[in-house]
């Protein structure tokens, strides 16, 4: 190949100018020009593009190349609400390179292969139980006292070593005792009350099983009308929204999924399309929750523009290592469009990020290949959420006794201090410093190659 041939196949942007790499295998942004913005050296403080503001809270979004300071949610048109269009049988071309070629199955995995279920004294027995019941009628019940405290699952040391078999092998089965609904002001005004807990994927840096031992199946709740009818009590309550915020510019948001993958749960039973329903009848409230799985059956659920989900993407590099069970990252990405013309609202979350070598060249191979398929109605009400890895201790151990490797990239010391969460919780993330500078890389990278993607928050 003659040099102008060579020169001819690389990437016309790249974003790594002369990045370097330290003992530590991360970038450290030396001299790295990414669109208008120039990282002076390891340990200089990166300037902002001119396009767009960032900070590692409560983002403002400068829609480009604008004078004039606009929130995100004035650069996203509030989309109409609609029938929805199933497509749910639809096979969808992906283009792109690395993980994100080919054509996209559309079959869904076996996550689920029930053969226990833990129940609670009267869990089996209403409606929902019973509909719970029906879908996984071979299983053998286990009569327990409680959800949270099963010592075969939970206290039980040896399941480390079958950690995804019990995530596929065992349910719970257990009523919702405290029904309550918290404040949030992230990607929610509201964290709604659960209606699972655990999820059948086994995500590696998941921070659910950091309180739940060596075991983390789902745990359904069966009293969802006393679920359903809290939420339209505490909308009510609250009146119409009116003063925008990074949640949401007009509606009240409730997070449904704070504990599980709503997409995974609508596999168990009815209780996450009803929650759907719930918001569509809503006109001053939104649900939101987060997934890495595509389940289909969702897209006829007829959410009126009132549901919104957060699509998890990362590079497929670390998905493959680090998201267990879980959709593939080029599926995820087919079936955006498909969610939009469903009638759901659909953001995207770019969680967690992981620093590692070559991470840089990854999240942007990521961004162009979404910049090149989703349609331009998906651009139109897009948003995105940017999440830094968080780790723990405990999780730690956890993860050296089923998936050793993972915790190669997630436990950094040389990287990572201990933080306090909201939730109570002694955690680790990346070190002040780090964080800064990885935030304003990224941020900077979606400036350039998604300018269509404003960021509702980073941190």
């Amino acid at each position: 190949m003659s040099v102008d041939a060579k020169e001819a196949a690389q990437p016309r942007h790249s974003p790594l100018g002369r990045a370097g790499l330290g003992s530590d295998g991360v970038a450290l942004l030396v001299g790295a020009e990414v669109g208008s913005t120039r990282f002076r050296g390891s340990g200089g403080a990166p300037q902002a593009p001119a396009s767009r503001h960032v900070a590692t809270t409560g983002i403002a979004h400068h829609r480009r190349r604008c004078a004039v300071i606009a929130p995100w949610w004035q650069c996203v048109p509030s989309p109409a609400p609609r029938r929805s269009r199933c497509a749910r049988h639809r096979r969808e071309p992906a283009v792109g390179g690395g993980g994100y070629t080919g054509v996209v199955p559309v079959t869904r995995p076996a996550l689920l292969d029930v053969r226990r279920l833990w129940a609670e004294p009267g869990a089996l027995d209403s409606p929902r139980g019973q509909q719970v019941r029906e879908r996984f009628p071979e299983a053998e019940v286990i009569a327990v006292d409680s959800h949270w405290a099963i010592p075969e699952l939970h206290g039980n040391e040896g399941n480390l070593q079958r950690w995804v078999r019990v995530k596929a092998e065992d349910l719970v089965v257990g009523t919702k005792k405290s029904i309550a609904t918290r404040v949030n002001g992230r990607s929610a005004d509201f964290i709604a009350p659960s209606t699972s807990n655990g999820c059948a994927m086994a995500c590696v840096y998941c921070y659910v099983p950091r309180r739940k031992g060596f075991a983390n199946p789902i745990a359904v709740f069966t009293n969802i009308d006393k679920i359903t009818a809290h939420l339209r009590r505490h909308v009510a309550k609250q009146g119409p929204k009116t003063e925008p915020n990074q949640c949401d510019p007009h509606a009240w948001v409730y997070d449904l999924g704070e504990n599980s993958d709503c997409s995974v749960d609508a596999l168990v039973s009815d209780n996450v399309t009803d929650l759907i329903a719930t918001f569509r009848d809503l006109p001053t409230a939104k649900a939101s929750f987060a997934t890495k799985y595509v389940n289909r059956d969702l897209l006829a659920a007829d959410p009126q523009g009132r549901t919104r989900i957060r699509f998890s993407l990362m590079p497929h590099a670390d998905a493959r290592q680090l998201d267990v069970r879980t959709t593939p990252i080029a599926e995820r990405i087919a079936a955006i469009d498909d969610f939009v013309a469903a009638g759901y609202e659909v953001h995207l979350n770019f969680s967690p990020v992981v620093l590692r070598a070559g991470w840089i060249p990854d999240w942007t191979e990521l961004l162009q290949h979404l910049d090149q398929v989703l349609s331009k109605e998906t651009k139109r009400q897009a948003a995105c959420e940017v999440i830094m890895l968080t780790h723990n201790a405990g999780l730690h151990e956890v993860n050296l006794g089923w998936h050793p490797r993972a915790e190669d990239v997630l436990w950094r010391p040389d990287l990572q201090e201990v933080k306090t969460s909201q939730n109570g919780q002694v955690n680790v993330r990346y070190d002040r410093a780090t964080k800064a500078r990885a935030v304003a890389t990224l941020t900077a990278l979606i400036d350039r190659y998604t300018p269509w993607l404003p960021i509702r928050y980073a941190f």
